[in-house]
């Protein structure tokens, strides 16, 4: 993990940041928590936001011991009224929103002849819906502030098939995709950017996760994405956290709708 002592240049100094899906299953460091580690270290007051209230307190917890400035909230991304008191709670806290990044998402195993109604519906309901409210109850402050930058993490697997049997999860993620776009082109004038990062494969606890058995065959697993990629090994939580600094920042300040593909390679 090289990159989790890297010294931060303030890139992000004065500003706000809600971080959904701060939290880490696991001793590793999720994409989620990568970017609110590294937003703060870039000078931001980072809310750290999981469904699990322990998790996200332990990534404020790390940023604290740091020096930054972080605070946790718990909220499951299906309840609207839990995301408007998270919006609320940063206002409160931090005075402003500057940055939302969304970093939720659920997989379920599916082809189209297997899928469940149900199944299809909690994907998109975390998935898409979850992200949709989240802007939803962000955008007005934003736009009252001046401006803002919305950050929605999807993956690659929205652009091209995948050897997983992950229906739902990749066509949620397509649109994910677009209602990004739509976002960024309707909230332009407000000066709220809405940006969306594709991941590739990315070494991730979660990844791990999806491995049923011992250490053996999740090491296996590993070595089996390592083998997909053209750069012969995955991305870290870094990659995406560093990509999404970028467009937190007002580095880019003139950059909305774009379809940040983090990948090495994957997706040519």
């Amino acid at each position: 993990m090289p990159d989790s002592n890297r010294k931060g240049v303030s890139r992000l100094a004065g500003k706000a940041a809600i971080v959904v899906g701060a939290g880490s299953i696991g001793a590793d460091t999720s994409n989620g928590a990568a970017a609110a580690i590294v937003y703060a270290r870039e000078g931001a007051r980072v809310l750290c936001v999981d469904r699990d209230l322990a998790l996200a307190r332990r990534t404020a917890s790390q940023i604290e011991d740091a020096g930054g400035s972080a605070s946790a909230f718990e909220a499951d991304v299906r309840d609207g009224a839990r995301l408007a008191a998270m919006v609320e709670a940063c206002r409160e806290r931090y005075g402003r929103i500057d940055v939302l990044h969304n970093n939720v998402g659920i997989e379920e195993i599916g082809e189209l002849e297997d899928i469940t109604e149900q199944s299809w519906d909690r994907v998109f309901d975390i998935n898409l819906k979850g992200a949709m409210l989240a802007c939803q109850k962000a955008m007005p402050h934003m736009i009252a502030q001046g401006g803002g930058s919305i950050i929605n993490i999807s993956s690659i697997a929205s652009r091209k098939w995948g050897p997983m049997p992950f229906l739902s999860y990749n066509a949620s993620k397509a649109a994910l995709n677009h209602m990004t776009r739509i976002l960024a082109r309707r909230y332009a004038a407000d000066q709220v950017r809405c940006n969306v990062i594709l991941p590739g494969l990315i070494d991730t606890p979660h990844a791990a996760h999806l491995t049923d058995g011992d250490e053996a065959a999740v090491q296996a697993a590993r070595e089996f994405r390592n083998s997909r990629c053209p750069m012969g090994r995955q991305g870290t939580p870094w990659d995406i956290a560093y990509a999404a600094l970028f467009l937190a920042s007002d580095e880019s300040r003139y950059v909305t709708g774009l379809e940040m593909v983090v990948d090495g390679g994957l997706g040519l």
